[in-house]
């Protein structure tokens, strides 16, 4: 499978992830919540690892990955604080295409920061996402 079909995989399971902690965060503290959840994905995502054999490619990693990963990791883990937070106060509906504001912040920082190009037809998607999260928020 290329990478547009796991990215939309990865939409799918997004969206499955903000209607399912919606539901969850109903009558629970949000940070505790995010606690639970964030304990079934390292499970999974070590269960998978480990069948998979890649775990052995741990030690593998030098520092540079290993801080990028770490850094990585707790940016997640604020974000998702952030999210659950908001699903807690906000509707799922609102909360989620602000959420995906990422998308255009993503693509200016990996303009500035990784060098990647922005075309035209990228500015103009990177427009129309801010534009509807806006318009979704305020409707």
């Amino acid at each position: 499978m290329t990478w547009i079909g796991w990215a939309l995989l990865s939409a799918v399971f997004a969206a499955a992830t903000a209607l399912l902690a919606k539901v969850g965060v109903a009558h629970v503290d949000s940070n505790l919540a995010t606690a639970v959840r964030t304990s079934v994905v390292v499970v999974f995502a070590w269960g998978i690892a480990l069948a998979l054999g890649k775990h052995g490619e741990l030690r593998d990693l030098d520092r540079r990955t290993l801080l990028f990963l770490t850094l990585s990791g707790l940016a997640t883990g604020l974000s998702w604080l952030c999210y659950f937070r908001a699903l807690q106060l906000g509707p799922a509906s609102r909360v989620a295409p602000l959420d995906k504001l990422s998308v255009p912040l993503v693509m200016l920082l990996a303009w500035l920061l990784l060098g990647e190009k922005l075309t035209p037809g990228v500015l103009v998607g990177g427009a129309l996402i801010t534009a509807g999260a806006v318009v979704m928020v305020l409707a």
